[in-house]
């Protein structure tokens, strides 16, 4: 073998098992803090996160921790039937609460800080399922990376004491699909999910049949082989974003018409793709932060 490529070989080995090293000690770290705590909820969307986070809870606290799911236009349906499974197979206690667009402050007017307004309204909804229950405290699933994107819902968080504990040992997304994997727990590999009002621009008004167009105009394109996608709206025009390294497989003339026809028969009249592909929050970009 050539030497350099030996060497390279060898940092990688070495880089694995660095890598390893600290994902066992960010388990046992997590696992130290659910373990002081008497009885717990976890605010659970059945995402990546959260299903990690439930099920290192569940092995820590065994019967003393329950999932809280809402319900409501801005989740993904889909989301909401992994978690309800995952869950049952858990054997853990599942309380789903019903939201509507109504219930939450300035969420149809979609405000820069709508996320701020939705977080308080949705964890002060589980704080009052999680006491009835009288669960010690709330955990959400955030990682170390919802730190470097504009997230106002951090605020609200903070505001209701809302613990973060995989945040608090230091995972970050790769960590937790790796561990997740490892852990045999379902999903590792699933794409980032977020809520739907994101794809939505500030300003612009949200109403459920705009968000059901979403879904479904997102569903068009997994269908199409596109795990990692996103349907931006900008009025009638509809913005797509995959994968970076899928975007080639739009040069596909007689895929490119199927998708245009579903999108237009979803109420889309212009269908563009973004050149930069998926990208994190792209609907940030237009906020002076």
């Amino acid at each position: 073998m050539d030497l350099t490529l030996k060497a390279m070989e060898v940092e990688r080995m070495r880089q694995t098992v660095t890598e390893n090293n600290d994902r066992i000690e960010k388990l046992e770290t997590l696992k130290t803090v659910l373990g002081g705590y008497q009885k717990a909820a976890v605010a659970f969307s059945g995402g990546v996160d959260s299903t990690f986070l439930l099920g290192v809870a569940r092995e820590v606290l065994g019967e003393r921790v329950i999932a809280v799911t809402a319900i409501a236009s801005f989740i993904s349906s889909r989301e909401v039937g992994e978690a309800r499974d995952f869950a049952a197979s858990l054997g853990v206690r599942h309380e789903i609460i019903e939201v509507d667009l109504g219930d939450i402050s300035l969420f149809e007017e979609n405000p820069p800080d709508r996320c701020y307004h939705c977080k308080k309204a949705l964890f002060s909804r589980i704080l009052a399922v999680a006491e009835g229950l009288e669960c010690e405290v709330v955990m959400d699933a955030s990682n170390t990376d919802d730190t470097k994107d504009y997230r106002p819902g951090m605020k609200a968080l903070y505001e209701l004491e809302i613990k973060s504990p995989l945040r608090e040992a230091g995972f970050a997304k790769s960590d937790v699909r790796a561990v997740s994997k490892e852990l045999g727990f379902p999903g590792y590999d699933r794409p980032a999910a977020a809520c739907l009002a994101s794809r939505i621009p500030f300003g612009e008004d949200i109403t459920e049949a705009k968000l059901q167009r979403v879904e479904l105009a997102e569903a068009v394109l997994a269908s199409e082989g596109f795990r990692v996608n996103r349907v931006r709206v900008h009025g009638d025009l509809a913005r797509i974003e995959v994968a970076p390294e899928k975007l080639d497989d739009l040069a596909d003339y007689a895929m490119r018409a199927r998708i245009s026809e579903r999108l237009r028969d979803l109420g889309f009249r212009y269908i563009t793709v973004d050149i930069e592909g998926y990208r994190m929050g792209s609907l940030n970009e237009s906020l002076d932060i």
